[in-house]
């Protein structure tokens, strides 16, 4: 095939897969929601967490302070950045303590008052009580609060606004200075934002975070002030942007390297260009699979999909080290197609087990990697020859190439009581190293610096945030039932704050009473005309007229005769904000929760709890518990995926020589890999067994393609050449991830590299001597 017709056909394969990303991407939407990398709850407790995680309060507060001037300066910047993310769409509600808990009834609900009130319970609205109430308003008048009081009077001479407003306000509220909050030593001014959005959505978050900091740019100025965010939302973007620049600096680095090893190892750049392509083809097509399969792919998948399928950059490299003698490039392709495919088919297999653990995130990656590594041998085996020229040379004669052969040929063999002690101290190291075995604790795998949890603690302590490890739950048939329940919880949490068990703690029931309550409260309100008479009866030697209260008599008939508010009734309200996140309703019954703050004594609450009905929920024991069973589909996955390979490689070499040839260097380095990672005192977690499966697939292509040319020194040679390269290639990359300050990019990294050295030099050792040496040309 001509030079030109060549080229036409790899750029016409380069367009064809730029239409295939293109259609993909229209199709699929990535997905940040972890809950997807989760096994599907099974108690109450584990299904709680999944929920807290997807759409919980918790997770969609951020926390912002801002210092650097001085307090009056810090108030008037807390106003304006308040009221201008007020009209964000994309944010639920911000408080900065300006805004009083008066504005949380809207007016439309304002008559509802006296149903949320539990003032009138035992005392009737009757004219001794208004009697009082506007005697004391007559005293406001003239006080300093007469300013608040007078535009209320009308239509709440009670003042039962102002009472509610008093039973919200947090206990562990931050101070006020000049209208707003402060830290205790008034040198930050604090607000919360609460966003529509799941903390763990990146792209929703990222806009958040960058609407805040312009408003804060515009709202300061060049004042100096500084701004300080926190909360998982924040998190989450900035463990984004550091992914990203450490993998922009990585692969900026990665590629110079690979570009120099590809020059270095066949001087050719044509060949260094076509190469790319099955790698491409690889990813595109595993990424067009899920768009198919799937509504939308996680960004774990796509980032760990691209990584595994790299073992897929291999392919051309064997295709390419064997091209000599102007042999016809399909001809190669051909002999080396049955020891590809055995190595696709048992990696693929590998990742086919997957399915079994019950994850959908890990199908998605299954889906991904094999569809993308059997497109990428298939596209090695018939698309890349065409398009290649004979190469008269033979890489695997050059100089390096025979000098290693030689140097390799002068080790001794591992004897099988050798590589048996070799396993028995490997055992021995994984089974007794003093380090816990797994890694189960979520929050240690965060890049997050110590810098922004200090500064999350911080802030969460100045504004009293709800505790994020512990809630009190109960449970009922519907909303009503739990709201009844919640509200019998009071007595009990105000005594363990009275001792100091507990700080704070945030319920439904503080908000919204149940419908039965409501109904009773509407059964002791006056008739109008009996209002009306117990108002006429209190104005008596009174200076305030009688029609000035019109409103309140509306307001109060409204109330007693208006259907109960429920949770429905509050959307778009801020009582939402309050009543929605704490008050949960699914297929099974509703859920209501209780946050907690400053909880000093959780064994003391649990117990108190137990005794109401409710009970103490511990998120960190139960993620946990939920990482364990997780983790346990995925060895059961692997173990099923080790008898299948090992049968594939069976069927394919039907001799048990060579299977343990090919089998045991994979063995040995996995059993070393863990034995070097327990003996730095790493604890395992799932980065590191999907890692050791990539390690795994990499080892045995390694030992599949010596063992192919065993006997054969030419053969051997041309072998040692692809995989030299192979393993130069993978080490480089995955050795700059090892280096990375992400834990999951080192714990990815330092695996699948020591995983590859081990592989290469039990491959090289097992696989037998390169034979007697040839006159040798320079390549």
């Amino acid at each position: 095939m001509k030079p030109l017709t060549q080229w036409m056909l790899a750029l016409l394969w380069a367009a064809l897969l730029v239409a295939l990303g293109l259609w993909s991407a229209q199709r699929l939407e990535i997905s940040g929601d972890l809950r997807a990398f989760l096994p599907a709850p099974e108690t109450a407790a584990e299904r709680m967490l999944i929920d807290e995680l997807g759409d919980g309060p918790g997770s969609r507060l951020l926390l912002v302070g801002l210092s650097g001037a001085d307090a009056e300066e810090l108030a008037a910047q807390s106003e304006s950045l308040r009221e201008s993310l007020a009209t964000e769409p994309l944010i639920e509600f911000v408080a900065n303590g300006a805004e009083s808990d008066l504005g949380m009834i809207p007016p439309q609900l304002l008559p509802y008052r006296y149903l949320l009130s539990e003032r009138f319970d035992d005392v009737p609205l009757a004219a001794d009580t208004l009697r009082e109430a506007l005697e004391a308003r007559l005293q406001d008048l003239g006080s300093p609060a007469g300013a608040l009081v007078e535009p209320l009077l009308p239509s709440d001479p009670t003042l039962e606004i102002l009472h509610l407003a008093e039973r919200w306000e947090p206990a562990t509220a931050p101070q006020r200075l000049h209208g707003v909050w402060f830290d205790a030593d008034g040198a930050e001014a604090l607000l919360v934002v609460r966003t529509h959005a799941a903390g763990f959505d990146p792209t929703a978050q990222a806009q958040i975070i960058a609407t805040i900091e312009a408003a804060f740019a515009d709202a300061t100025g060049d004042s100096g002030s500084r701004l300080t965010l926190t909360g998982p939302g924040a998190f989450s973007v900035e463990i984004g942007n550091r992914t990203a620049k450490e993998a922009a600096t990585i692969g900026a680095i990665g590629t110079l390297g690979l570009v120099l090893l590809f020059v270095f190892a066949y001087r050719s750049a044509r060949l260094l260009l076509l190469g790319v392509l099955p790698l491409a083809t690889a990813g595109l097509a595993g990424f067009a699979a899920v768009a198919t399969l799937f509504d939308g792919i996680h960004g774990i998948t796509l980032a760990f999909g691209f990584t595994l399928i790299g073992v897929a950059q291999d392919y051309p490299v064997h295709l390419f080290s064997h091209l000599y003698g102007r042999h016809a490039p399909a001809t190669s392709a051909r002999a080396l197609w049955p020891t590809l495919l055995t190595g696709v088919v048992s990696t693929c297999i590998a990742y086919l087990t997957f399915f079994v653990a019950g994850v959908d995130g890990l199908r998605q990656l299954a889906v991904f990697t094999i569809v993308g590594l059997l497109a990428a041998a298939l596209a090695t085996r018939f698309l890349l020859p065409p398009l290649l020229a004979p190469r008269a040379d033979d890489v695997g004669q050059a100089r390096w190439v025979g000098a290693c052969a030689r140097a390799f040929d002068r080790l001794p063999r591992p004897r099988p009581v050798m590589l048996s002690v070799v396993a028995v101290l490997a055992l021995a190291v994984v089974g007794l190293a003093p380090a816990p075995f797994w890694e189960n604790d979520l929050s240690k795998l965060t890049p997050v610096p110590e810098q922004g949890m200090r500064d999350d603690m911080r802030l969460r302590e100045a504004l009293g945030a709800p505790d994020v490890r512990y809630l009190m739950v109960t449970h009922g048939a519907d909303e009503q039932a739990v709201l009844a329940a919640s509200a019998g919880l009071l007595p009990a949490l105000d005594a363990l704050v009275d001792e100091g068990a507990l700080g704070s703690y945030e319920l439904a029931a503080r908000y919204l009473p149940t419908v039965e309550v409501q109904r009773a409260r509407q059964a002791g309100l006056p008739t109008p005309d009996a209002l009306r008479a117990a108002l006429d009866a209190a104005l008596v030697d009174s200076p305030f007229r009688a029609d000035v209260f019109a409103p309140f008599l509306a307001d109060v008939e409204t109330a007693r005769t208006a259907a109960p508010l429920t949770a429905a009734d509050l959307a778009g309200t801020p009582l939402d904000a309050a009543v929605s996140g704490l008050l949960l309703s699914g297929g099974d019954g509703a859920t209501a929760l209780v946050s907690l703050g400053g909880l000093a004594d959780p064994q003391r609450v649990a117990e108190v709890a137990r005794a109401q009905g409710a009970e103490l929920l511990d998120l960190k024991t139960t993620s946990e518990s939920l990482v364990s069973a997780w983790r346990g589909g995925v060895l059961l996955s692997l173990a099923l995926a080790a008898l299948l390979l090992a049968a594939t490689v069976w069927l394919s070499l039907r001799s048990p020589r060579r299977v343990s040839r090919v089998l045991l260097p994979m063995g040995l380095t996995l059993l070393l890999t863990l034995a070097v990672l327990r003996a730095a005192g790493i604890e395992l977690t799932l980065f590191h067994l999907v890692s050791l499966v990539l390690a795994a697939g990499l080892g045995l292509d390694y030992a599949l393609f010596f063992e192919r040319a065993s006997g054969d020194r030419d053969e051997h040679l041309r072998t040692l050449h692809a995989i030299i390269v192979c393993s130069s290639m993978t080490v480089l990359v995955f050795g700059l991830l090892a280096l990375s300050s992400i834990p999951v990019l080192r714990a990815i990294g330092m695996t699948v590299t020591l995983g590859v050295v081990g592989n290469f030099v039990f491959a090289v050792l097992l696989a037998g001597h390169a034979g007697p040496a040839r006159t040798e040309a320079s390549a």
